[in-house]
């Protein structure tokens, strides 16, 4: 293994040694366009019947929400919507803008949004993204261009959620062909149209000519953006490297140190609103028994290095959590929370005391990060717990995490981008399709948080529910995810905390 991955190193060495005396071709420059590679593909383009990252950035790109969050001010600027205000603690009414187009020539209107909403808020629906609508009871028309948003009850970080992907569909092609329509054939009144795609392969947009002028996006500066699904980190910052394509992200640090040696390279490091944890399945129909004994999951909390894996694999900009959820995010306090420092010693013996001193064996699921992965399950190993890596697409792992086959699983969450805690720690402890412990108190807990419109109120709720999360060890924090994006030195673009890459702005030298 060791072998193995420094013969691999050593040949990404030498290519990147030779780009710095070559000098590719850059198409992308010539006819203003973009190619973008990513790793995680999606089984479906319609945003509420997909939850990758992949999804939301293109979400943001094909279609518009009725608000938007500026990524710098953090301020709620009118997209689809020009204002809005609260009625009554449940009563969200919205002004709509005028003019907009879909991308198969329908006129926006109220139309839009209620069927929209009504439809993907309803369980009979099976959106993946439930999380993202469940607070929504209906949605009122009160003429063409003003609604009423009634939820199901105080939901104060409604407008957060409402600049997330919850993007508005034209309501009679939608009601024509469904999720699946939509998927097939994307339309939305974003600043990119989908020329074509093979899910799995490739997807190519080309710039909306009538996209309006008037809101928070500005007029795309590309033309073109070609996104290619290539799950090997390798080949990718190969592509890079030749000039195959303009733009990866997610670089794992240590090819990214590499890819600074190359003269027509850029390498943009940021901390973004994404945060690593292992869970464990605690349920009855468990695939590991032993996981539900504390003991065994303290010990697994102290097995791992955490601060090592920081410096070493993770790299600049991430920091150790100890709790399960991003610091800037509303909630998000780890006062009175445990902290498992590194102590493999006494992992050995909490092993030992739960009735396991030559430990087990049981099968870690993941998705991504593998080099992080495998460092966790060497970690595993010297306290005698024995990690079978299981790695998958994403869709592959969801379906097994919410099947109970994945009794630990490595998961990274970004929240939708959505800066408030009920998008992240809600979503996996209120009974929910992902929630592997159901504790009765901790969803009380947060259901108080979600709702209560007194910041004080709520702070105190989350504050609770997060230090039970860790005195029960339901989670292991990992540490918050820098993402390395490598690109053509003469595209200028600005990377962005909520992990979103907006091609709209982007432009080249």
């Amino acid at each position: 293994m060791i072998i193995a991955k420094f013969g691999k190193i050593a040949m990404l060495a030498v290519f990147v040694m030779a780009s710095a005396f070559a000098t590719p071709v850059f198409a992308g420059k010539r006819d203003n366009s973009v190619r973008f590679v990513e790793e995680q593909s999606v089984d479906s383009l319609d945003p509420y019947f997909n939850n990758v990252r992949i999804g939301v950035i293109l979400a943001h790109h094909i279609w518009d929400t009725l608000v938007y969050r500026d990524p710098t001010t953090g301020e709620y600027k009118g997209e689809l919507a020009t204002s809005w205000k609260w009625i009554d603690d449940t009563t969200l009414e919205l002004e709509l803008r005028k003019g907009v187009k879909f991308h198969n020539g329908a006129e926006f209107d109220a139309d839009d949004v209620v069927y929209t909403f009504n439809f993907v808020s309803k369980p009979e629906s099976k959106a993946i993204t439930t999380q993202l609508v469940d607070w929504i009871d209906h949605v009122d028309k009160l003429d063409r261009y003003k609604v009423r948003i009634l939820t199901k009850h105080s939901f104060p970080a409604a407008l957060e959620y409402l600049s997330a992907t919850l993007v508005i569909h034209p309501h009679e092609y939608y009601a024509k062909v469904g999720p699946k329509g939509m998927s097939e054939k994307p339309i939305g009144s974003g600043p990119y149209r989908v020329a074509e795609h093979a899910l799995g392969k490739y997807i190519r947009l080309v710039r909306n000519p009538d996209y309006f002028s008037d809101g928070p996006k500005p007029q795309p500066g590309i033309d073109k953006i070609e996104v290619r699904f290539i799950p090997d980190r390798q080949t990718q910052l190969a592509e890079v490297l030749s000039g195959g394509v303009d733009f990866i992200k997610n670089v794992p640090v240590d090819q990214a140190r590499q890819a600074r040696a190359a003269p027509h390279l850029q390498v943009v490091a940021a901390e973004i609103m994404r945060y690593a944890f292992l869970r464990f399945d605690t349920l009855d129909n468990t695939a590991a028994p032993m996981l539900r004994d504390v003991r065994v999951r303290q010990a697994i909390m102290h097995a791992i290095d955490r601060d090592a894996m920081t410096k070493s694999i993770v790299g600049e900009g991430s920091r150790v959590l100890h709790v399960p959820c991003f610091p800037t995010q509303f909630g998000c306090i780890d006062d009175g929370a445990r902290h498992f420092a590194y102590d493999p010693a006494k992992a050995k013996q909490l092993l030992a005391d739960a009735g396991f001193p030559d430990g087990f064996s049981v099968d870690l699921y993941a998705y991504r990060d593998r080099d992080q992965v495998e460092a966790m399950i060497g970690y595993l190993r010297a306290v005698g717990i024995r990690a079978n890596l299981r790695f998958l697409q994403y869709a592959a792992f969801r379906t097994a995490v919410r099947g109970g086959k994945a009794p630990i699983s490595a998961w990274t969450w970004g929240s939708f981008s959505i800066n408030d805690v009920s998008a992240g720690v809600s979503n996996f402890h209120k009974w929910q399709a992902d929630d592997v412990n159901r504790d009765g108190e901790l969803r009380a807990l947060l259901d108080g948080g979600d709702a209560a419109l007194d910041p004080a109120v709520r702070k105190s709720a989350y504050a609770k529910a997060l230090a039970l999360i860790t005195e029960r060890a339901y989670v292991l924090p990992l540490f918050t995810i820098p993402v390395y994006y490598v690109a053509n030195k003469d595209l200028v673009f600005t990377a962005y905390s909520d992990e979103i890459p907006r091609f709209w702005e982007m432009r080249w030298k």
